[in-house]
């Protein structure tokens, strides 16, 4: 890490993320090629079983008591009808989330993740719940059309409650996160900070998020260029964030730096955690080293993102629902490549010829 962003870090309360392990990443691309099966035969789970490996500094890659992790906040300018539904669907998703009903829940379930659920500045009031933290800054975000969505302060407030949200969930043997989002407004923050992560054209980074009709993608360009027009999205991360970003947009960039820190795999879900992560390298570039981007959403600007960051995603169902959906079916994939890896047999052991010269 450049010392100049290795300070930054240090300074926002996180410890030094080290590289992934080139030497570690080597020799499992060499046992790839020594197991039953003819060079390359697996795909692109060959590559994905050694980015584990050289994550997690192991020969020996696994998933270990997966977690959850799902923030959840409202936008001010939610108010301007960037969504197809009103601001207090944010608390009665994180309800419903709680009380399992939810497509996280039912994932969180199938594959054996402890899910959490981070009030990270919802505009209602949530009930109490052994798996609900309450990390809530304030009831949504200011209108980023009129003022920044967050001061300063709060943004590296939320970063430093992000990374207490991510130990607080964790067990000590857990060795794998999966992010989600909640929020109503949060595809036209992200939107903004795509555009001013990459600098691509504001119009080619918005899209339909929960799914507005041609109308309300108008109305949802004309607000965020009015956002623009206030102010130009800055180059510094942290500035951009206090300009454009949301309470759980700052936590997620807090919990995946924490994560990479303690060489946690994290596995990316779609647009709004995509943003996150590439806010996460732009102050660490060794983040990325931990991230496995899960799929690519149905929201139209996550692929140029994804491209953006040089990065493949797992798959592509067309899904868009957030919550860490996308990455929770992704969990199956990672889980299969490391089997592959650890358990077949080599030509060796297996006393089978090898490929002949």
């Amino acid at each position: 890490m450049p010392m100049s962003q290795q300070r930054i870090v240090v300074e926002l309360g996180f410890e030094a993320i080290e590289p992934r392990d080139e030497a570690i990443h080597a020799a499992a691309l060499k046992r790839l090629d020594l197991l039953t099966k003819p060079l390359g035969a697996l795909g692109r789970l060959e590559s994905l079983a050694a980015r584990v490996c050289a994550a997690q500094a192991s020969l020996q890659p696994a998933v270990i008591a997966p977690v959850a992790l799902v923030f959840a906040a409202d936008h001010g300018v939610a108010d301007r009808g960037v969504s197809a539904y009103p601001k207090a669907v944010t608390a009665q998703m994180v309800t419903n989330f709680l009380e399992g009903g939810a497509a996280i829940s039912v994932l969180a379930r199938r594959q054996g993740l402890s899910l959490w659920i981070v009030d990270a500045g919802i505009a209602g009031e949530c009930a109490r719940h052994p798996r609900l933290i309450d990390a809530k800054m304030r009831a949504g975000t200011r209108d980023l059309v009129s003022e920044p969505a967050l001061t300063a302060e709060e943004v590296r407030e939320a970063l430093r409650r992000g990374r207490v949200a991510f130990e607080r969930s964790r067990s000590p043997q857990s060795n794998t996160l999966i992010l989600g989002e909640m929020g109503i407004g949060n595809t036209a923050a992200a939107a903004l900070l795509m555009h001013g992560l990459t600098g691509l054209p504001l119009i080619d980074c918005i899209g339909r998020g929960t799914g507005l009709d041609d109308a309300g993608l108008e109305r949802k360009r004309a607000v965020l260029a009015a956002a623009l027009a206030r102010r130009a999205a800055p180059q510094d991360p942290l500035e951009l964030i206090a300009e454009f970003g949301g309470y759980e947009i700052a936590m997620l960039v807090g919990a995946m730096l924490a994560a990479a820190s303690r060489r946690t795999l994290i596995l990316i879900d779609g647009f709004t955690v995509t943003v996150a992560a590439a806010l996460a390298t732009r102050l660490a570039p060794e983040t990325l080293d931990f991230c496995i981007f899960a799929h690519r959403s149905a929201e139209r600007p996550h692929g140029a993102l994804l491209e953006h960051l040089g990065v493949e995603p797992l798959l592509d169902l067309g899904m868009r629902l957030g919550e860490g959906s996308g990455a929770a079916v992704a969990l199956s994939i990672v889980q299969c490549a490391l089997d592959l890896f650890t358990q077949m047999a080599t030509f060796e052991s297996a006393g089978v010829s090898e490929k002949t010269p």
